[in-house]
């Protein structure tokens, strides 16, 4: 079993570079995972080429190895069997609509959003109605989850700036160059001081809550896999090939 221990550093140092690396904000530890249009690519998995839930890093490793890949996070609401309840986008097929159902938790604290872009190209984070009167071309990838955590740089209307839920969380969001941030905490923080990260050190004016308590982390440099619970989608970033000019 992977510890979630991380070294402390002060500042974000990957903006330019990608992956992923250990930062402290607000006197809390977090690792914070950046993947760049050109350097990296995402997609998103749920089923292993046999058939089965991954459920976790693990299978997914066995079936997709481990080479190319940068990280990968867990991200998206699932049901008791690890299956998508909300929007899910693998490899162009859709798996599950869009959710837009009221209800009790995380997912229904509305507006909820959705994780999505092409594989190489461009990467978003939009709010549930945002995207349902705004994408009109289903992308190569899309994960829904919830609440948002930021709305064009501002608080989602229903989380609190100091709240006193302290759970492991992690979230994505895109900054205004198109790449994607991944923040997950290495102990228990609030909403508040995951959505301040985004917002202020990640600089995301979009951000998405993905997972609390299931919140895990695979990053293959460092032999990191968070392998504590039963998993639903994961993201999954990997390194493109260089071209012969570079």
């Amino acid at each position: 079993m992977a510890s979630k221990q991380a070294p402390a550093s002060t500042s974000i140092k990957n903006s330019k570079t990608g992956d992923c690396r250990a930062i402290t904000f607000e006197s809390k530890r977090f690792t914070h995972c950046i993947a760049i249009p050109g350097v990296h690519s995402i997609k998103t998995h749920v089923t292993s080429s046999d058939g089965m839930i991954y459920r976790g890093f693990g299978r997914l490793k066995d079936d997709i190895g481990s080479k190319n890949v940068a990280f990968a996070v867990n991200g998206g609401m699932y049901d008791v069997q690890s299956k998508p309840i909300g929007y899910y986008v693998e490899n162009g097929k859709r798996l599950h609509k869009l959710n837009r159902n009221k209800g009790e938790g995380n997912f229904h604290l509305l507006p909820n959003g959705v994780f999505f872009g092409d594989a190489n190209g461009k990467w978003q984070v939009l709010s549930t109605d945002q995207f349902a009167n705004r994408i009109t071309t289903r992308p190569s990838f899309g994960t829904q989850s919830g609440p948002m955590l930021l709305i064009n740089g501002k608080f989602h209307p229903e989380i609190s700036e100091n709240g006193t839920s302290l759970k492991i969380r992690n979230g994505v969001g895109e900054d205004t160059g198109g790449r994607a941030h991944f923040v997950i905490s290495d102990e228990a923080v609030s909403f508040g001081t995951l959505a301040r990260l985004m917002r202020d050190k990640a600089k995301t004016p979009n951000a998405l809550f993905l997972d609390g308590t299931v919140s895990a982390l695979w990053q293959p440099s460092t032999g990191r896999m968070d392998d504590v619970y039963p998993l639903g989608p994961l993201i999954v970033v990997s390194k493109l090939p260089k071209s012969k000019s570079q």
